[in-house]
């Protein structure tokens, strides 16, 4: 029987995970391994919430059910690291890591539909699934990396441009068929164990956002492959615990974690050269717009805070880009264990 450990993290949404992880369970009816609910040191009961959950909850025999504290909130990343080697002390002969958003439901056969996928091909690393929303909308599931040219395209919104630049444009929406993109969301996301012992985890550097680009190509450069599934799907709300949807004016945390992926992966010049073409996009798009007078969809002073950020980042030294890679951790304090 193959292994997986399946990590949900939790920030102030410990209803939703208990729900979220349920639903991995059910999906997980042919495979064995562990399910770990890491709490991200939400300010609230969060913790409590999960354990008391996860208590009134029949779970499967063939499945261990963790709630961890992970006792510092430092993102996306760092809370999903904690997960994966607590896991993977409980399931050491775990396979396959299936990270799994809090705010998301995992339909019947998704996690074997990304099983069978990677087994299928070989040169693939990572997979995520087909994303819908409640109301059933698809939602943006696989992407290209982000580059100068899709800079430039996403800023100035125009037609001609997005057509000359189309193979450029970031978002790939729901591809046509299964198969190689350049990355994928980290809310449904199977990746190989093997895979993650060689180029490592997460970079915590990023505390939200980029994080898994940044991984995803890390796993291109290895020479493996991410890889798309329709035929997985998961059902995803979206933006609940990050509140984007909502945000009034973009949170530092986006722009720092933006300039930093640019100026890790491809150096301080290349990071101002985004932030001129994206700067030189919105004005075009913003002098098209009086004139047509079309309704402003910016975040208020995005691209003052864009500059002035980058303009900041540029003068300071870029964090060290350490990876964490996987290891032995010793055995973490197990504070629910539900057999």
């Amino acid at each position: 029987m193959t292994d997986i450990v399946v990590i949900v993290l939790n920030y102030k949404t410990p209803d939703l995970s208990v729900v979220a992880a349920q639903s991995a369970a059910a999906a997980m009816a042919g495979f064995g391994g562990a399910i770990v609910l890491v709490d991200n040191d939400s300010p609230d009961d969060s913790f409590q919430r999960m354990q008391d959950g996860v208590q009134a909850v029949t779970w499967p025999d063939h499945l261990e059910v963790q709630v961890l504290q992970s006792g510092r909130n430092g993102g996306f990343g760092a809370g999903n690291n904690f997960g994966i080697r607590a896991g993977l002390e409980i399931c050491p002969t775990a396979e396959f890591v299936y990270i799994l958003n809090p705010d998301a439901s995992v339909e019947p056969g998704a996690i074997a539909a990304l099983v069978d996928h990677l087994a299928a091909h070989p040169n693939a690393a990572i997979a995520g699934s087909w994303i819908t929303g409640e109301d059933g909308a698809d939602h943006c599931s696989a992407f290209r990396f982000p580059s100068l040219a899709s800079e430039f395209e996403s800023a100035i919104r125009m037609g001609p441009v997005t057509r000359l630049l189309k193979n450029h444009v970031l978002p790939l929406h729901v591809p046509e068929a299964s198969g190689p993109v350049g990355w994928i969301v980290g809310a449904s996301m199977l990746a190989r164990v093997s895979v993650l012992n060689d180029i490592g985890l997460f970079d915590e550097t990023f505390f939200l956002y980029f994080e898994e680009t940044d991984l995803c190509l890390r796993v291109h450069r290895a020479g493996y492959e991410v890889h798309f599934v329709r035929e997985s799907r998961i059902c995803h709300i979206g933006s609940v615990s990050t509140g984007m949807g909502t945000w009034v004016r973009t949170p530092a945390y986006w722009f720092e974690s933006r300039w930093y992926y640019y100026s890790k992966n491809f150096g301080r010049a290349y990071g101002v050269a985004a932030t001129a073409l994206n700067a030189f996009g919105t004005s075009l798009w913003r002098l098209r717009r009086r004139i047509e007078g079309k309704p402003n969809t910016d975040a208020p002073r995005f691209l003052r805070d864009l500059v002035a950020h980058d303009l900041r980042a540029l003068f300071r030294p870029t964090p060290d880009a350490s990876i964490r890679a996987i290891g032995r951790l010793p055995k973490p304090e197990l504070q629910t264990s539900v057999d």
